[in-house]
């Protein structure tokens, strides 16, 4: 275990520009860029009287309506780093075994009383855990700065929401929610992450190219294969269960895709939007899913692949 820690906080040390810094300077700029936006807005009064300005009455109904949505959906903010987040964790992967053979360096960390299995699940669990909690965190922080940001906003206009959005258990419930998604994110990714890091340990160049064109062209010539020769061989079932899977795998939400769960329909009788609870409870719903296990297996079996091949691999 305290090898796996100091594994971890090597990939860290290595990555910190990656782990770090991007979310946090893509957290930054949305939020310099919401608050440049409330101050263009300076003008518009909520609820008040005004000498020009653009009055909007906000009340009842519709301010009941507003501030259950501010307090279960405030944590969207964070979408821009999730969407990242995806990006990450792929090319991460893509370098995490390749690299040590580039730069050599694999020859040193080899001389070092460590396993390959060790280093590559530390490897694992920097993009399955550690990429993730950060990204969620640095989501969490950005959405409560939105909130306060926004919420002083409309105070000076004479507009509290404060109080009620702060009193709403789904404002404290939203950040649990997110950071709940993570074993969901985690399980969902696994096959891509093992796609990614058997190819990044086994190709001597072009990792980028073997590992998404290698499925891609494997889909083409079944597709042409079935043209020509009319062989009814099942193109679409691969793209849609091999392609899609080892590719989009790190992309959040992507389990609704996978599972055909239609988000719209999950909007209850005579409500106009989703629950952020039924959304939660959905994602949860898609572990019975046996394609996710048949995912894990194989996302499993690519990664002992990983293991295999950085120990036996030489670079000529």
């Amino acid at each position: 275990m305290k090898t796996m820690k100091w594994l971890i906080k090597r990939e860290l040390w290595e990555h910190k520009g990656m782990v770090l810094w991007a979310p946090a300077v893509v957290a930054g700029l949305i939020a310099l860029m919401t608050l440049g936006g409330l101050l263009m807005g300076r003008n518009v009064s909520f609820g008040g009287e005004g000498g020009g300005k653009l009055s909007v009455e906000l009340g009842g109904q519709a301010r009941d309506t507003v501030v259950a949505m501010i307090a279960e959906f405030y944590t969207l903010a964070a979408m821009p780093i999730l969407v990242m987040l995806g990006f990450l964790v792929f090319f991460y992967c893509l370098g995490a075994l390749h690299d040590d053979r580039r730069d050599r360096s694999l020859l040193f960390w080899k001389s070092l009383p460590v396993s390959d299995l060790t280093t590559v699940l530390s490897k694992v669990a920097l993009a399955l855990v550690v990429l993730p909690l950060v990204a969620a965190l640095a989501g969490i922080i950005l959405s409560l700065a939105i909130v306060l940001m926004a919420g002083a906003s409309m105070a000076l206009h004479g507009l509290n929401m404060f109080g009620p959005v702060v009193s709403s258990a789904s404002f404290y419930l939203s950040p649990l929610r997110l950071l709940g998604l993570l074993p969901v994110y985690m399980l969902w990714a696994l096959p891509t992450v093992g796609w990614l890091l058997l190819v990044s340990s086994w190709a001597r160049s072009k990792v980028f190219l073997w590992a998404v064109g290698a499925p891609l062209v494997t889909a083409a010539l079944i597709a042409w294969t079935n043209k020509i020769f009319a062989l009814g061989m099942p193109q679409g079932w691969f793209m849609e269960h091999i392609v899609s899977r080892i590719l989009l795998g790190v992309a959040p939400g992507s389990w609704f895709m996978f599972s055909k769960v239609n988000p719209q329909t999950l909007v209850r009788e005579g409500e106009n939007h989703i629950q952020a609870a039924d959304l939660f409870s959905a994602s949860w719903g898609t572990l019975g899913n046996p394609a996710l296990w048949v995912g894990v297996a194989a996302g499993v079996a690519m990664i002992a692949g990983a293991v295999w091949l950085r120990r036996w691999r030489e670079e000529g």
